[in-house]
């Protein structure tokens, strides 16, 4: 399988769960294509999702009836987002410390309750 390289200044992780979408822009060192390689480099922030994107986003998933993603994306100098992979089982947890996201209440809610707040 072969994608474009797309000229990015960070990436970003959006986890779903139910109709809540948390993301989170990690910035690796300068030059590193796939950030997973530099994991002790790293730095994470927590970002709004845009509402175009995040529609989107809810759409993709309800078109597979899931209620969960871990979308990625490379993010450009100019804020494009560039769509790389939703994994309907990607990890998170790690995510939910660095960046402060509270993912694990937001599971919690929807097991419990049918939605996330």
């Amino acid at each position: 399988m072969f994608q474009a390289q797309v000229s990015k200044t960070s990436d970003v992780r959006a986890v779903v769960v139910g109709e809540q979408v948390l993301c989170a822009r990690i910035t690796a060192p300068r030059g590193v294509v796939d950030w997973r390689a530099e994991y002790r480099n790293l730095s994470y922030e927590p970002i709004q999702c845009p509402d175009g994107m995040r529609r989107a986003i809810l759409r993709f998933l309800a078109g597979f009836g899931l209620n969960f993603g871990a979308f990625d994306f490379a993010v450009t100098a100019d804020g494009t987002w560039w769509f790389l992979e939703c994994n309907p089982n990607g990890q998170w947890a790690w995510l939910e410390a660095a960046a402060g996201l509270p993912i694990t209440s937001a599971i919690a809610d929807l097991l419990e309750n049918g939605e996330s707040k």
